[in-house]
């Protein structure tokens, strides 16, 4: 089954996307970066939803750094939502290898399209390899 890490500080946040991703996946869930790092260093998910604004030693852009860095991880998807809606944020995101990025308030079934396609493309790309 598919694999996706939930990592944001606010439980609703992680419950309303737990919800609407219904039983077709494996949710991982963290409320930190640290958390969300060792139990993608673990589990190896196939997408992460990440926040960048979390307490702790972590943040959501250290967070995808440490996955894009790791070469176990280095196929993990990351899609970020968060709070940081200014171009220069969607900017470092994207930069640093996100694969998407939402700003809150956001649709959650836009996440959920968002996520079938990012996994779509990332099982193609792999089929061809």
């Amino acid at each position: 089954m598919t694999k996706i890490l939930l990592v944001d500080d606010h439980s609703d946040i992680r419950r309303l996307i737990r919800i609407t991703l219904g039983k077709s996946y494996e949710v991982l869930e963290a409320e930190d970066g640290v958390t969300g790092l060792e139990i993608a260093r673990r589990q190896k998910p196939d997408l992460v939803v990440l926040d960048i604004m979390m307490p702790g030693d972590l943040d959501g852009l250290q967070v995808l750094d440490a996955i894009k860095a790791e070469p176990e991880l280095i196929n993990t998807r990351v899609i970020m939502v968060t709070a940081l809606g200014r171009e220069h944020d969607y900017e470092a995101g994207m930069a640093r290898g996100a694969d998407a990025y939402f700003t809150k308030p956001f649709s959650p079934l836009q996440i959920l399209a968002c996520i079938k396609e990012t996994l779509a493309k990332c099982n193609n790309h792999e089929t061809r390899d």
